[in-house]
């Protein structure tokens, strides 16, 4: 190391992070999973489950154990990966805290026990990040706020929005996925269409549900297409795009 940096007051210790978004549908809502902190800072608050990253275990291993330990929730069969590097010198009281957050979706996931440093574990809906009424600890409403939005872009994009469905699921189950995320209705017949034109998105299992009332709904699962040609696009105020 330069004597440079040796000497500075500027340079001092940093520790390593990671935090996870996590998202699921619950009775039709866009829910995420927050813990109240039992610890100082911010005793009481809500945050991102999330913590330390131990000395001998990476990333990835690093957010499935404290997602074990803080919410009981066993993430090894979630979609996950990485959202970003948050580093500002500030967004932490106690030190110059560098995080990497986790984007997590999965189907209806269960009610969640708090553990550890965390004193309780539970979903809050989505709508609460931009309505003002919930105020979360260190820059976690700017992490999961930039969440939000990367689930929303990223349903348009790729096959996530599957990650909300069981292994089958019908194509109600899908638009349902996709009104709740973006907050708009869509044409059950457009939808379809587009769906099932977009190759490689679903494919047909060949097995029905059977509802209580009306006719039986075909069954699909997710394709071998992650990326999506054509694109489900959002409607814009001018109209539906793509």
């Amino acid at each position: 190391m330069d004597d440079w940096l040796k000497d500075s007051d500027e340079v001092g210790p940093s520790w390593l992070t990671v935090d996870l978004a996590i998202f699921t549908l619950r009775d039709d809502q866009l829910m995420v999973l927050l813990v109240e902190r039992g610890l100082d800072p911010f005793r009481g608050m809500p945050a991102m489950p999330g913590g330390y990253v131990q000395k001998k275990e990476n990333l990835r291993d690093g957010a499935l154990r404290e997602l074990a330990e803080e919410a009981g929730i066993d993430g090894s069969q979630l979609h996950l990966e990485q959202l970003g590097t948050y580093a500002d010198p500030g967004r932490d009281p106690r030190g110059r805290v560098v995080t990497v957050a986790y984007l997590a979706l999965g189907p209806d996931l269960p009610i969640p026990t708090g553990g550890t440093d965390a004193a309780r574990a539970f979903w809050a809906p989505a709508a609460r990040l931009g309505d003002g009424t919930l105020t979360l600890a260190f820059d976690h409403q700017t992490i999961l706020t930039e969440a939000l939005e990367e689930v929303r872009r990223k349903i348009e994009y790729t096959a996530a929005a599957t990650a909300f469905c069981g292994d089958t699921f019908t194509l109600t189950d899908l638009r349902t996925v996709y009104q709740v995320i973006w907050g708009q209705e869509l044409d059950p017949s457009n939808f379809r269409r587009k769906i099932l034109n977009t190759t490689g998105f679903v494919q047909p299992t060949g097995d029905q549900r059977l509802p209580p009332t009306g006719r039986p709904a075909a069954l699909y699962r997710r394709g071998q297409a992650w990326l999506l040609n054509p694109p489900v696009l959002r409607a814009t105020t001018s109209g539906q795009r793509g």
